[in-house]
């Protein structure tokens, strides 16, 4: 039986949300109970307290003043052949030892993309039609047979896309990986409350208007659903962290992990040289000591356009949600007040006194939510390591037609990639040509150097081009 009305009023008075049970005449018993649980579940001490620290917010015009370049391995540095090679190797050993796992973010569905699935499934293969999901796989799936090892893959759904992801690798064989490969854990959620007087909105009469608490919700998760014991148990000492919506992220790359360990960094960032002063991606920056995250609406126009003295942007560095992180740090930080919420407004759809819905044509509620980008203060070693954006980001996030981050944009960056390591292995191809190749047949540029060759030394000819006249996709 659901509990009784008397007791759920007396629990929400002291709150100011008595609100939430105005239609329990209305419900039959098992929505009740549904009710009641969701309720329960909610800590509203935590949400009195958010809406009490609304005065405290952080000035970010002060905090910006101070902003300085994070201390970073840049693409431009002067490094030795030798030392490259050294960074590499050592992540190439902690890979084959089985000291790293990787965590996939993908609790996003594709609404900006017109796509009303998880994100995951997205189709964006140029040619071979891959979904996200599948591009990310195969990259471990080769990744794991380089370098002969077992690598878990952690990736945290959330309550939008969990049941329809579980269900997408289920339906497809785990997309290639062994049962003990795979582990899917779901984030948590926050409550949506009115913007006006902090009262939680409800979604439907026996429905709280909930959503995930964003990707810093990550750091609970992991404790909450046994990840961080699994990894230990399995020996993981590093996560390697990426996004979904990112089909050029290096899952695994050697030498970015390489660089993670030389330094004993405990959270190490992977950025890229920004296109533009107000390029809408976070900017990294290190402030009294300390690598931080400014987001890009939060940062004035006046330090976005600062130059330094070659007439770069002195904030050069943009997040691309590429993390390294150390698990022994993760654990120290499984503390709830870790890992501060931002608040968004937003238009929120809720129900008005009669019961009737509500769709707002303007921001109506506030959500909260967590960055994983806010654990890089708490680490007393954090590393910045700029990746070329060509070659490591091109996220799909907006529909065709949108000015930047469409699927066609990322295709094209597919492409131009690909046939870049085709020709830099000496094949012979042209600019119009398009070009995709599984990792599972080539992992890198090395990779296709190697398969040119052997296809010389095949045929006993070194002087022999590999042509490619026509689209090509290029699979295991």
């Amino acid at each position: 039986m659901p509990e009784s009305y008397e007791l759920l009023r007396d629990y929400l008075t002291p709150y100011g949300q008595e609100h939430l049970i105005d239609h329990w005449v209305h419900l039959n018993d098992p929505q009740r109970e549904s009710l009641a649980r969701e309720i329960r579940q909610l800590d509203f001490d935590l949400l009195r307290s958010l809406r009490e620290a609304t005065d405290q917010q952080v000035d970010w015009e002060e905090r910006s003043q101070r902003a300085e370049p994070p201390p970073s391995v840049r693409i431009s540095d002067p490094q030795s052949s030798a030392d490259r090679r050294k960074t590499k190797s050592l992540g190439e050993e902690a890979i084959g030892c089985g000291r790293i796992g990787v965590i996939l973010v993908a609790g996003g569905q594709g609404t900006r993309l017109g796509f009303d699935q998880p994100k995951g499934m997205f189709r964006i293969g140029p040619l071979s039609n891959r979904s996200l999901f599948e591009m990310h796989v195969d990259r471990l799936l080769a990744v794991m047979n380089r370098y002969d090892v077992s690598i878990p893959l952690y990736i945290m759904t959330s309550p939008l896309t969990d049941q329809e992801t579980r269900a997408y690798f289920a339906d497809h064989d785990r997309l290639g990986l062994e049962k003990d490969q795979l582990i899917i854990f779901c984030q948590g959620t926050m409550p949506a409350v009115d913007e006006k007087t902090g009262k939680v909105l409800l979604s439907s009469p026996h429905e709280i208007a909930l959503s995930p608490d964003g990707h810093g919700g990550m750091l609970q998760a992991l404790h909450r659903e046994g990840v961080l014991e699994h990894a230990k148990d399995r020996g993981i000492e590093h996560f390697f962290y990426a996004q979904v919506d990112n089909p050029l992220v290096p899952l695994c790359d050697p030498e970015l992990i390489g660089h993670h360990l030389a330094h004993r960094s405990q959270m190490t960032t992977q950025v890229v040289q920004k296109r533009s002063a107000k390029e809408k991606v976070g900017n990294v920056v290190q402030i009294d000591g300390r690598i931080a995250i400014i987001e890009y609406s939060d940062l004035p126009d006046s330090v976005a356009e600062k130059r330094a003295s070659d007439g770069s942007l002195f904030l050069w560095a943009g997040n691309i949600a590429v993390h390294i992180l150390d698990r022994k740090f993760l654990e120290e930080c499984q503390s709830s007040a870790s890992l501060p919420f931002h608040r968004a407004s937003k238009v929120v759809p809720t129900l008005d006194q009669n019961r009737s819905p509500v769709k707002p044509t303007s921001p109506n509620a506030i959500k909260y939510e967590r960055f994983i980008f806010d654990l890089l203060p708490l680490a007393e070693r954090a590393i910045v390591v700029e990746g070329e954006a060509s070659q490591v980001f091109a996220p799909v996030k907006n529909a065709d037609g949108a000015a930047t981050d469409t699927p066609d944009a990322a295709r094209k960056a597919i492409i131009d990639l690909h046939r870049s390591w085709l020709q830099t292995g000496g094949a012979s191809i042209s600019s119009q040509t398009l070009v995709e190749i599984n990792p599972r047949w080539a992992l890198d540029a090395e990779d296709v150097a190697a398969k040119i060759k052997e296809n010389q030394s095949r045929h006993n000819d070194p002087f022999m081009t590999l042509e490619v006249s026509a689209d090509t996709y290029f699979s295991c």
